[in-house]
């Protein structure tokens, strides 16, 4: 109820911006990331951080692959030392009860963290599946590599970039963080198989927040760019004006709550580009017709 008190104007084109990098830098708020998204914000660009979930999955995901990993294996033995019938069976019930805990864990979590989604109307961030991440990313970063986020940063770039869920992809990191670096070395194969990708590495480094913000600055013009032109193509679908979605909208108290949902259609990433096409859709049913229309009748 208390969201719900809250006005939300969508119909205003924002670029979207998918924050990944090493756990910390891209999940703090401060200095530590150079306050990176209240300046994102201010350059009015909507964030879209990846929840704490998806790591704490990753650490599951991985110790079940260090499992399978280790199937077979007595690790106090040499590899040429043979195994009698009772340690080959003893080996494999351990595998088994190791695998059945980690799933165990890996469902009790996902139905938490979604029964909390579901109390706030689905709204937050879904979890992405660690398979598909794996899949996606193998290819350019091994995923059995591991430190830091592994193959995450690589994977959600891309999952992000192919699914249209951004129009560019920020990665936070400390000065010196290594795994994050493996992963821009990788990012820059990535890039050039994915080219509508607008990739961005940040380090904290001792240059200070005004280089940074410099930086993403520039490639967040590339952003709002592809995200103007988005935005101004689904609304040339539309048949109405900006002005006429936008009176519309203030007629209807429902269209301005935090909870409305808006639909996400294959090839456009921007909320507010899909929102237009969802009152217009609206617009339509209620059999509302554009003033330029009406004014071609009447003459």
């Amino acid at each position: 109820e208390k969201f719900n008190a809250i006005k939300v104007d969508r119909t205003r084109m924002k670029p979207i911006v998918k924050i990944t990098g090493e756990f910390w830098a891209q999940t703090t708020e401060g200095d530590g990331n150079f306050n990176m998204f209240p300046f994102l914000e201010r350059e009015g660009a909507q964030l879209v951080v990846e929840p704490i979930a998806t790591w704490i999955l990753y650490m599951l995901h991985q110790a079940k692959e260090v499992n399978k990993d280790e199937k077979g294996l007595k690790l106090d033995k040499d590899l040429t030392d043979k195994l009698s019938l009772k340690e080959k069976l003893e080996l494999k019930k351990k595998y088994k009860q190791n695998m059945f805990v980690l799933t165990l864990a890996e469902k009790i979590f996902e139905r938490e963290y979604n029964r909390v989604r579901k109390a706030l109307d689905n709204m937050p961030h879904e979890i992405v599946d660690q398979k598909i991440l794996k899949d996606l990313a193998h290819k350019f970063y091994n995923s059995r590599v591991e430190g830091g986020e592994g193959h995450l940063e690589v994977g959600k770039s891309i999952y992000y970039t192919i699914n249209n869920l951004c129009h560019m992809v920020l990665s936070l990191k400390p000065f010196g963080c290594m795994p994050s670096t493996q992963s821009d070395g990788v990012q820059s194969v990535v890039t050039s198989v994915y080219k509508d990708m607008i990739f961005l590495p940040i380090e904290t480094s001792g240059e200070g927040d005004v280089n940074a913000h410099s930086r993403v600055q520039m490639a967040l013009g590339e952003a709002k760019a592809k995200a103007k032109n988005e935005y101004n193509e689904c609304l040339a679908k539309t048949g109405y004006s900006l002005e006429e979605i936008k009176a519309f909208v203030e007629t209807r108290e429902d269209l301005q709550k935090p909870f409305f949902h808006v639909s996400h259609r294959k090839g456009i990433s921007g909320v507010g580009a899909n929102f237009i096409l969802d009152v217009a859709e609206i617009m339509k049913k209620e059999g509302i017709k554009t003033t330029a229309i009406e004014n071609c009748l009447r003459d």
